[in-house]
């Protein structure tokens, strides 16, 4: 099966009003998913998410879902805890409506722990969250933790990978911008794509590194900080990373995961560019 290419959200060229009507415009420009929005909490009416949902099986368009971006799993008060179990409950309540399979989790900020302090707190977190996950009845959908692209935030790449490995059932969701921009621009090119996608094989098993999900972008990042603002393919700067060696290490390696472009409204159009460099990689 060869990777699945879509959006984060609507793009600027967007020509409808309702997100129910992407799928059938997703499938008539030539893209396969599409990845909803819940980042500023989730406020979609069942009708709604039951109509996308609908939508999407009929254009063959796979669902995903971005969970609130306020949650954070390296917070270990209680009320927290709390909190962020019930706004991922609230996102797989909305995701089961509209039949999306993944759920994209943040995993929070170090709040002035060591990384590996931090890391703990959010592995006690997350166990707790699968608990409530199951118990709801929605491990059905799988739970995506994200690389994140900031310093101060918990989610490099081996941060992520650990909390994946608490359960078979969740799937990373590598963002390669994030993790570019908290590299300070090194982890770009065809080196750098076989190290990470090494990395994670060893990790997870060939199987389930093979059905990675992904957010793809090139990032503006700035040296203290990291991640700053998300560019487009065509902005001129030098912004990273390339999205060519990328595709060319996952047309090598026979994997199928989702890709999800995040670009600052050229996501429609850049998800196709990946589409195209996959294509002429195989």
């Amino acid at each position: 099966m060869p990777p699945l290419f879509g959006p984060a959200g609507n793009a600027d060229a967007f020509p409808y009003k309702s997100s129910v009507d992407a799928p059938r415009w997703l499938k008539e420009i030539g893209l396969d998913c599409y990845e909803y929005q819940c980042g500023k909490g989730v406020n979609i009416r069942e009708e709604t998410a039951r109509k996308l949902g609908t939508a999407a099986r009929d254009a063959g368009i796979a669902l995903s879902l971005h969970a609130p971006y306020f949650i954070n799993l390296a917070n270990p008060e209680p009320e927290s805890l709390k909190k962020t179990i019930g706004y991922i409950l609230s996102a797989c309540q909305a995701a089961d409506w509209m039949g999306a399979t993944r759920i994209v989790v943040h995993t929070g900020a170090l709040m002035k722990r060591t990384r590996r302090e931090a890391l703990d707190i959010a592995l006690t977190s997350m166990g707790e969250v699968l608990k409530a996950w199951e118990g709801a009845g929605y491990s059905h959908i799988a739970l995506c933790p994200e690389t994140m692209g900031k310093l101060g935030q918990l989610g490099d790449l081996t941060e992520v990978l650990e909390l994946c490995r608490l359960d078979d059932r969740l799937i990373p969701c590598v963002d390669f911008g994030h993790l570019y921009a908290r590299s300070l621009g090194e982890l770009t090119g065809p080196e750098a794509c076989r190290a990470m996608l090494d990395e994670m094989e060893t990790a997870l098993g060939k199987d389930r590194a093979a059905r990675f999900h992904s957010h793809f972008s090139q990032i503006e990042f700035t040296p203290k900080g990291g991640e700053k603002c998300h560019r487009t393919f065509e902005d001129n700067g030098g912004f990273g990373p390339d999205p060519a060696p990328l595709m060319a290490e996952v047309a090598r390696r026979g994997w199928s995961p989702t890709f999800i472009c995040e670009s600052a409204g050229t996501q429609d159009k850049d998800a196709l560019t990946m589409k195209r460099l996959y294509s002429q990689a195989q």
